[in-house]
């Protein structure tokens, strides 16, 4: 990855994510060109060794390694080569170097991996949902974007429950932006939520965005 830096990207890539990480200057269209030719070659890690591996890439300075790491693991999913123990691993890449950037990606994988393994969903879902870790949190709220028909309605208004009150802008944002992707499904079910749990001004306009109360 190294030899593909661009430092003079790599400014305003850090700048854009805070300076909290340090950027190799990689854009995502030449990175996904780059994992792709390494596959090719190299083929996907075999499921006992994914996570050494994504752990081994989470530890790196660069953000794009973090990337690299999140799509292995989509690629990995996708195909089948991942088992319950996932989870865990999600878990980590979640609660270390968190960022919007990386937590919303994983919240995607986690939303897939729950939807195969539905049972895990009494054991960690109350441990995510209460956790002093507000990316765990906003994980609960959103893992259903891509859900559609298939969501859980109970689970979803529940976990907002716990957070209606939060000050803080990424549960309020999350909290809108899950309840906006469901309004599509069930706009008269988000409206009457919204009529009866006391949110935010923004997760409120978010989650009214396209239906108007």
């Amino acid at each position: 990855m190294t030899v593909h830096a661009n430092p003079t990207l790599a400014v305003p890539m850090a700048k854009y994510m805070r300076d909290l990480f340090p950027f190799l200057g990689i854009k995502t269209p030449e990175r996904t060109a780059i994992v792709s030719d390494f596959l090719k070659v190299a083929a996907l890690p075999p499921a006992q060794d994914l996570t050494d591996i994504v752990q081994q890439l989470w530890e790196m300075p660069q953000r794009e390694y973090q990337y690299v790491a999140i799509s292995l693991v989509e690629k990995c999913q996708r195909k089948r080569q991942t088992d319950a123990s996932l989870t865990d691993l999600l878990q980590y890449m979640i609660s270390h170097r968190s960022w919007w950037d990386s937590v919303d990606s994983i919240a995607h994988l986690v939303g897939n991996q729950w939807l195969r393994y539905p049972e895990q969903l009494d054991k960690m879902m109350p441990l995510w949902v209460e956790s002093d870790n507000l990316w765990l949190n906003r994980v609960s709220i959103i893992y259903q974007l891509h859900y559609k028909q298939k969501t859980n309605a109970q689970i979803l208004f529940d976990n907002i429950r716990v957070h209606a009150q939060s000050k803080e802008f990424f549960i309020q944002k999350a909290i809108g932006w899950a309840l906006r992707q469901y309004a599509y499904i069930a706009p008269e079910a988000v409206r009457q939520f919204v009529d009866s749990c006391p949110l935010s001004a923004l997760s409120v306009r978010e989650a009214l965005k396209h239906i108007g109360r």
